[in-house]
Formats: structure tokens, C-alpha cells, sequence
């Protein structure tokens, strides 16, 4: 019991001073704000030490305040000076009033609207078709028949009909160009039907026809069916069947390899080649009836000369191509589209050079032609060389003027029929003489 007592008494009388020395001994180890304010501004201080230097002096003068009270007095007593005047109606804000009268006008542009939809009838709210005018028709029609292309395959199928070696027939003439222009007409407005959606694409091909909506698709396919029909049923029945086959033959390959492919592979420039050099070819059947070794070789120099033709225009249409999704050479293969220029370019003077053994042209026809097969050669080194928007152009425009140049010297130098016939009847002559000397 003495223990207990003792305990307790010894526990009352040093619990006051135990509690003071733990508080003491806390205030010593816990951090206040201010210390801790005080050892950010130390640590700033010693280690960067260059922030005196940073601080800029003021520019202004300190005002004291005695001298702002004055000015505030002075401007008390200005404004005391002028004696006010008491508005009729609280005017508003600048902003707050334009804010009010655009909601103002939209509420009854909103409204208009709104009350003109009502009062229209049920039926003019309905789509409604593009009016066609028959006097825009020609001009619709000469642009989904690409008209200039359509002319270019009419003259390099009348140079193969000039170029047979055969006397001129007119009405089959006529009827081969006429059967070769409704077949390209139809080819081309074939083509337009398929690439809409690709062709609005492209800043080139977004005016045609078609992507416009100036004609109707129905329409389109009408058209080309009331040319492609007729063109054949010419070429077959009032030229021969060889060229109606060549011209049916060239439809299929430009409307169902050549446009498909354009968005395939880079093929489809030999594929559109082969479409380009059949023309000639139709031509020279339709006088001739006959594939001889001088429509192949007018079908190898329109095939040839398509290559910088089309590479050098294609070269300043890559933004358009890629964008439509056409797969050219100029746009996935730039070295290729430079190099097969330039070869087909070469390869135009060794064409010239085989006409004469042909027996198509005389053997003034490769001298001749030689300066302007060297010239667009040049270009066309240079197209290689530089590819650049320059170099093409120059290649492009050569290219309009190097072809009907190219036929016209060909034209003139071509052999004459009596020629011919003369070294045939020679040839007969020589063959009865060695006959008859076997004989006994």
C-alpha cells in the first residue's frame, strides 16, 4: 500500500513539468511555415546570387502618396465643374447593343425562313432534276465525247488510209473516218461514265459532264451506245470486217483494261499505247483489208510517240493523279516515267530508218525526218536529265507539233503505186524468164 501511495504521489508531482519538456521538445523539432519560408529565402539567395543583377530598376518615379491625393482633389474638382445630365432612358453598353440586334436579326431571319418553308408548296420543296437545254447539248455531248481526242484518232486513222499502198477510195474513206470517229466517241464517254467519282477528284476532269451533272448518266450511256453501235455496223459492213473487229477490239481495250487499270498499276500506259496505235492500223486495213508490215509500222511510231506525250503531260498533273488515286508512272515511279520517255523518244528515229526496208517510204524519208526525231530527242534528254515542270512542257508542246510533222514528211516520201507496180511486173517478168529458161 506504501508503494502504490508513493507512486501515485510521485506520479502527480512531475506530470505538470513532464508535459512542458515534451512541448518544448516538439516546438524544437517540428518546422513552421515560417521556417520554412525562411530556408526557401536562404537557399534562393545562396545559390543564385546573380538575381540582383536580373532585377531591373523601375522606370516611373514613385508617386508619394501625398501627390496622388492631389491629383485625386483636382480631378474631383474637374469633374464637379461639369454640370451633369440626367439621361431620360439608361443607355446601354456599345457591345450590349450589338449583341442585342444580331439576336434581333437572326430571330427574324429565323422567322422568315421559317414562314417561307410554310408558305411553299409541298411540291417545290422536292428535289428536283437538272433541266436539260437543247441548245447546251452539242457542246455537252462534244465534251463527253472528248471531242480534240476524237479528232486526233481521226487524222492518224486517215494518215493510215494515205499511207496504203493502194489507189485512193473516197467513199471508203469517208466511211472509215466516219465509223472511227463514232467508235472513239464512244470509247471516251464510256470512260467518263466510269471514272466520276474519280474524276471529281481532280482539278482537271471536275468540269466534265458527268461530275457537273449536266447530263445524266442514263443519258451518257445512251449516247454512247447510238455511237458505238453505228461506228461499228460502218466499219464492218461499208469498210470490211477486219477494221469493224479492230475498232469493236479497241473499244473493249479502252474501256474495259485501260480504265480500269489506271487505278491498278502502272501498265495501264502500254495498255493506253496499244489504244492510241490501232488507228493507224484501222486505217491502213480499211484500204488495204489486209495487216501488212506498213500498218504495223505506222501502229510502232503512234505507239512510240504516245510515251513522251503522255509521260511529259503526266509530269505536270502528279498532284491531280495522286489525288484522283490514279496509278501513273510520273506520281509511283518518277525514274521510270523519265527513262521511257526518253527511249521511246530514241526509238522513233530507228522507225524512221526501217520505213524505207519496209518498202512503205522512200530513203529520203529517215534524212528528212531526222532533224525533228533528233530534236524531241533532245527534249526528252532533257525531261530526263532535269525533270522539271520546264523540261516537260517544252516535251509536251514538241510533242503536239512533232507527230503531224512527222506524217506529213512521211506522206510525201511515201512510195507512189506505180512504183510498185512496176517492180511487181519486173519481179513477174524476171519469174517468167527463169521458168521458161528450166524448160527444155
Amino acid at each position: 500500500g506504501l508503494f502504490v501511495w508513493r507512486l501515485k504521489s510521485a506520479g502527480t508531482g512531475h506530470t505538470p513539468c513532464h508535459l512542458v519538456h515534451l512541448c518544448r521538445v516538439a516546438s524544437h523539432r517540428l518546422i513552421t511555415f515560417q521556417y520554412f519560408n525562411f530556408l526557401k529565402r536562404m537557399y534562393v539567395t545562396q545559390y543564385n546570387k546573380d538575381l540582383s543583377q536580373r532585377a531591373k530598376p523601375k522606370s516611373d518615379p514613385v508617386v508619394s502618396p501625398f501627390h496622388e491625393l492631389q491629383q485625386l482633389d483636382q480631378e474631383k474638382k474637374a469633374i464637379h465643374k461639369i454640370s451633369p445630365v440626367s439621361p431620360v432612358h439608361q443607355p446601354w453598353p456599345e457591345t450590349s447593343r450589338r449583341k442585342e440586334l444580331r439576336e434581333v436579326e437572326s430571330a427574324a431571319e429565323s422567322e422568315a425562313s421559317a414562314t417561307a418553308v410554310r408558305a411553299e408548296p409541298k411540291e417545290d420543296r422536292q428535289w428536283k432534276e437538272m433541266k436539260l437545254r437543247l441548245d447546251e447539248l452539242p457542246g455537252i455531248l462534244a465534251r463527253l465525247s472528248k471531242i480534240k481526242l476524237t479528232a486526233l484518232v481521226v487524222s492518224t486513222a486517215s494518215a493510215g488510209f494515205a499511207m496504203a499502198p493502194v489507189p485512193f477510195d473516197l467513199p471508203c474513206f469517208l466511211l472509215a473516218s466516219l465509223g472511227t470517229g463514232l467508235a472513239s466517241c464512244a470509247a471516251n464517254s464510256i470512260n467518263q461514265f466510269f471514272e466520276v467519282p474519280f474524276d471529281s477528284n481532280m482539278n482537271r476532269t471536275k468540269n466534265r459532264p458527268l461530275v457537273r451533272g449536266q447530263i445524266s448518266p442514263l443519258l451518257a450511256v445512251c449516247f454512247a451506245a447510238s455511237c458505238g453501235v453505228p461506228g461499228i455496223a460502218l466499219l464492218t459492213l461499208g469498210v470490211n470486217p477486219l477494221t469493224g473487229a479492230l475498232g469493236a477490239f479497241n473499244i473493249f481495250l479502252y474501256t474495259c483494261c485501260y480504265t480500269p487499270m489506271k487505278r491498278m498499276s502502272i501498265a495501264n500506259t502500254w495498255v493506253g499505247a496499244v489504244v492510241g496505235a490501232i488507228p493507224p492500223v484501222m486505217g491502213w486495213t480499211a484500204a488495204t483489208g489486209s495487216l501488212d508490215a506498213g500498218a504495223l509500222l505506222l501502229g510502232g511510231i503512234l505507239y512510240s510517240w504516245q510515251f513522251p506525250h503522255f509521260n511529259a503531260l503526266s509530269w505536270g498533273l502528279r498532284e491531280d493523279y495522286s489525288r484522283g488515286g490514279y496509278c501513273m508512272m510520273s506520281v509511283t515511279h518518277p525514274g521510270l516515267c523519265r527513262r521511257v520517255a526518253l527511249r521511246h523518244c530514241l526509238a522513233l528515229i530507228g522507225l524512221s530508218a526501217v520505213a524505207p526496208a519496209l518498202d512503205v517510204t522512200t530513203w529520203t524519208f529517215p534524212i528528212v525526218s531526222l532533224p525533228i526525231n533528233l530534236y524531241i530527242s533532245y527534249l526528252g534528254f532533257r525531261f530526263y536529265r532535269d525533270a522539271d515542270r520546264s523540261s516537260s512542257r517544252k516535251l509536251f508542246f514538241c510533242s503536239l507539233w512533232h507527230l503531224p510533222m512527222l506524217l506529213l514528211v512521211m506522206f510525201t516520201c511515201k512510195k507512189s503505186v506505180l512504183e510498185k507496180d512496176d517492180k511487181n511486173e519486173l519481179r513477174g517478168e524476171s519469174h517468167g524468164r527463169a521458168v521458161e529458161m528450166r524448160l527444155p
